[in-house]
């Protein structure tokens, strides 16, 4: 897997990219949340859950349907907030949805593990991208620090972080030029 700080700082760059009004930051937040989300599986381990099962780790959270399940949830819970501080629904459900996905999508560019089971529970098959440059996150917290940790944030540094610091750069430029445009008129 990637590690949270990867999944959480990619949820983030969505809900900027998507949602860039700054009152909608708590948004933002929700979308870092549920990027991280889909590892609660790991819990499994703990109570001798296999990792191949339908709810090892990543499989059924890791899934599409779970990203569905959780931008449901999370878009109807947002309706309990303030007309004027919630952003439109359809937006928020595509953002929540996309965050969640994210989860799969890094685990699956990740050098380690059995794959995402991005089709679960119809398909349990799971899946690796051709391409997987992120190093994998261990699973434990005392597993993460040390040398193998530090190798892990370098590998998410520049193929998670640098490309959501060039979308988040390419946002700022280009609705800075929109805004300059309508100025104008």
């Amino acid at each position: 897997m990637a590690s949270a700080f990867g999944h959480a700082a990619l949820g983030a760059t969505l809900g900027k990219l998507l949602l860039p009004d700054h009152r909608h930051w708590p948004y933002w937040v929700a979308a870092a949340l549920c990027a991280a989300l889909p590892d609660v599986d790991s819990i499994g381990y703990r109570l001798g859950v296999p990792y191949d099962s339908l709810w090892g780790h990543r499989g059924l959270t890791h899934s599409l349907l779970a990203a569905i399940v959780v931008a449901a949830i999370g878009t109807l819970l947002a309706q309990l907030a303030r007309p004027g501080q919630r952003p439109p629904a359809a937006r928020l459900a595509l953002l929540l949805f996309l965050a969640t996905a994210s989860h799969g999508v890094l685990d699956a560019l990740t050098t380690g593990g059995l794959g995402v089971a991005f089709f679960s529970p119809w398909h349990l098959e799971r899946y690796f991208f051709p391409f997987r440059p992120i190093k994998v996150s261990p699973l434990s917290i005392r597993g993460f620090f040390g040398a193998r940790g530090l190798r892990v944030l370098a590998s998410e540094a520049l193929w998670v972080g640098l490309p959501c610091l060039l979308l988040l750069g390419w946002q700022r430029l280009w609705v800075g030029r929109s805004e300059e445009k309508l100025v104008q008129r």
